[in-house]
C-alpha cells in the first residue's frame, strides 16, 4: 500500500477580490486549470519520508450576484476534477500511486452588509467604492474520489464548513483587503480501514494588495498564514498543527466584454507542516445576465 499524504493543499487557497460589488443578476462560468507540486508533510508516527505529490486540476464553476434584503450577495458553486500522482519511501521502500477523479464539491454564499448595496447594471455605473464589509460561508461536501485503504486521496471524505468575514478598503487605484476564516471538519470515519480520523479547526488570515490600471486589469500581491488543524486518529493526537504562510501573485486580464482570464502562482514562505508546495493556474471566466450588451 502507498502511504501519502496531500493534507488539504488543495484548500490552501488564496482568493483576492472576494468581496467586490457587482450589479445584481450577474451570471459568471468559470473553468480553468491549476497545478500543485511539491513536498508534502505526512504525520511523523507513520514510516513515510520523502513525499513528492502533483495534482493536476480542472474544475466548473458558476456563481450569479443577488440582491440579499438590499445587500449585495453572491453565490457560487465549484467543482474540480484532477489527477494526482505521487512517490514516498515507505519502511526505506520506494512506493508511487496515481489516482483520477472528481474532487468534493464547493458551495459559498457571501453578503456585503456594509458599503457595497445592491445594484442594478444601470444604477452601478455610478457606484464607486470606499469600505466593504463582508462574510461569507463556505461548505465542502464529501462528493470526491475516496479510497479508504490509501493515503493519497483527491476527495476527504468529510464535510467542512468555513465562516469568513473580511474588509475591502479603496485607495485611489489600490484596493486593500484583509479576511479571516475558521474552517470546521467532521469526521472521516474510513480513515485506513476502520479507523477514524479527525482533525482540530484551521484558522487563517490572508491579505491583498491590488492595484487597477482601468479598463478591467487588475494586478494583486497576496499573502495568507494558517495554524491549527492538528490531526487526531482513534482519539489520539499525532503529528504537529499547521503553522504555515504563503505568498503569490494574481493577474486579470479582459478578453471581451463578457471574458476575462486571471493567472495566479504562489508558493511556501515559512513552512512547518504540509505547505511546501507550488501552486500555477489560469482560469477563463464567461459573464453574462444583468443586461450586459
Amino acid at each position: 500500500m502507498l502511504a501519502l499524504m496531500a493534507l488539504g493543499a488543495k484548500g490552501q487557497v488564496i482568493e483576492p477580490r472576494t468581496y467586490t460589488n457587482a450589479p445584481v443578476g450577474l451570471n459568471f462560468l468559470v473553468t480553468g486549470y491549476n497545478f500543485i507540486g511539491g513536498g508534502v508533510g505526512t504525520d511523523p508516527t507513520l514510516p513515510i519520508e520523502n513525499t513528492k505529490v502533483e495534482i493536476h486540476s480542472t474544475f466548473f464553476a458558476y456563481a450569479r450576484s443577488l440582491d440579499f434584503f438590499g445587500k449585495s450577495a453572491k453565490f457560487d458553486v465549484v467543482q474540480p476534477l484532477s489527477w494526482a500522482s505521487g512517490s514516498a519511501t515507505v519502511k526505506e521502500q520506494f512506493r508511487d500511486r496515481e489516482v483520477f477523479g472528481p474532487a468534493d464539491t464547493r458551495f459559498r454564499f457571501a453578503v456585503n452588509f456594509f458599503g457595497a448595496p445592491a445594484l442594478s447594471m444601470k444604477d452601478f455605473a455610478n457606484y464607486r467604492q470606499d469600505t466593504v464589509i463582508g462574510a461569507s460561508v463556505e461548505v465542502t461536501a464529501p462528493s470526491g474520489q475516496y479510497n479508504e485503504d490509501k493515503l493519497l486521496n483527491i476527495g476527504n471524505n468529510r464535510w467542512s464548513i468555513r465562516p469568513e468575514i473580511g474588509i475591502s478598503k479603496s485607495l485611489g487605484p489600490f484596493i486593500l483587503e484583509l479576511a479571516g476564516s475558521i474552517q470546521f471538519y467532521t469526521a472521516n470515519n474510513d480513515f485506513l480501514g476502520s479507523r477514524v480520523r479527525e482533525q482540530e479547526p484551521v484558522y487563517s488570515l490572508q491579505g491583498h494588495i491590488i492595484y487597477s490600471f482601468g479598463n478591467g486589469i487588475w494586478f494583486a500581491v497576496d499573502g495568507t498564514f494558517f495554524t491549527g488543524g492538528q490531526t487526531i486518529v482513534d482519539g489520539v493526537k499525532s503529528g504537529g498543527k499547521l503553522e504555515n504562510s504563503r505568498a503569490g501573485v494574481t493577474l486579470s486580464l479582459p478578453v471581451s466584454r463578457h471574458n476575462s482570464v486571471k493567472l495566479f502562482f504562489n508558493t511556501g514562505v515559512a513552512v512547518r507542516t504540509g505547505s511546501d508546495f507550488n501552486a500555477v493556474g489560469i482560469n477563463w471566466q464567461y459573464r453574462f445576465g444583468g443586461n450586459i450588451h
